[in-house]
């Protein structure tokens, strides 16, 4: 699992214009995405906020066994609303637009990859995969 969040963390690190996998602000990045699910109230608080603003079909394909709908910079930043994206591009460094294009880059993957065979895992064992991607990218 590990090699995926490599991949995740690189991809979205490009996204968001900063460095590969040895520099910032993909370990920024990371920690404003867990500040974000806190503030939100975990993943599935997270997703039930994106559902309400109209991204119900994205999330669901996410978390489903298909493949995952893409969404865009805009939407993410229009459904997350300006105050969380502000937050996650401060204490990444970088600027809102940028913190929009790593987050649409990330969640659908990171959603899919936390919800094996469709279903996302117990609170428990959510907040485990969680810690354990925070504990590799900010430890």
């Amino acid at each position: 699992m590990m090699g995926l969040l490599d991949q995740l963390v690189g991809q979205v690190a490009a996204a968001a214009g900063g460095p590969g996998q040895d520099g910032a602000p993909q370990g920024t990045l990371i920690a404003g995405v867990m500040t974000m699910i806190d503030n939100a109230g975990g993943v599935p608080a997270l997703l039930e906020q994106l559902k309400a603003s109209g991204l119900g079909e994205h999330v669901a394909s996410w978390i489903g066994t298909g493949a995952n709908l893409p969404v865009s910079a805009s939407q993410l930043a229009e459904a997350l609303g300006a105050g969380h994206l502000a937050q996650v591009a401060q204490q990444a460094g970088v600027e809102p637009e940028h913190a929009a294009n790593g987050l649409a880059q990330l969640l659908p993957q990171l959603i899919d990859q936390l919800s094996p065979g469709g279903q996302l895992p117990e609170g428990g064992l959510l907040s485990q995969g969680l810690s354990m991607l925070a504990g590799r990218w900010l430890g």
